[in-house]
């Protein structure tokens, strides 16, 4: 556990910076979805948005994802947080946005199928998630209120 701590400054920031990019993507997904809905099913403007989202999931979203679980426990390791109760909030916070994630996957494979079982309005509410759980998880990590 030592190199932990000898690297944790390291962690902590790749533990940012792909939270950051993790983040974009949530919040660029819904979007995406919102236009790719309002194209007609089956023309060239909804094949091209399948292949964006399946680009951004594959490129950014998902190994941002990975990084950022990975970076993470190694930086709560590293400083021994696992014990606080911060943390486990935090946690718990991490668990709802991985399957918020989880779950725009399979509706970016609905939609890539010619499935459009939400409105465009029930899009943009949904694109609201990752900001309140950011909201609630820098709380968490900044105040670590318990």
């Amino acid at each position: 556990m030592a190199i932990l701590a000898t690297l944790y400054p390291w962690l902590k920031a790749g533990h940012v910076i792909f939270v950051i990019f993790w983040m974009a993507g949530l919040f660029m997904l819904p979007r995406y979805f919102v236009y790719h809905q309002e194209a007609e099913p089956g023309s060239a403007e909804a094949l091209r948005w399948v292949d964006r989202e399946a680009k951004l999931r594959r490129i950014i979203l998902t190994p941002a994802m990975i990084l950022t679980w990975v970076l993470g426990v190694l930086t709560a390791l590293a400083i021994g947080a696992f014990s606080e109760g911060w943390l486990h909030a935090k946690l718990l916070f991490v668990i709802l946005l991985s399957g918020y994630h989880g779950w725009l996957v399979a509706y970016g494979k609905k939609l890539a199928r010619g499935e459009r079982p939400l409105s465009g309005r029930k899009l943009r509410l949904l694109n609201e998630v990752p900001g309140l759980a950011a909201v609630v998880i820098v709380i968490l990590v900044i105040v670590k209120p318990f």
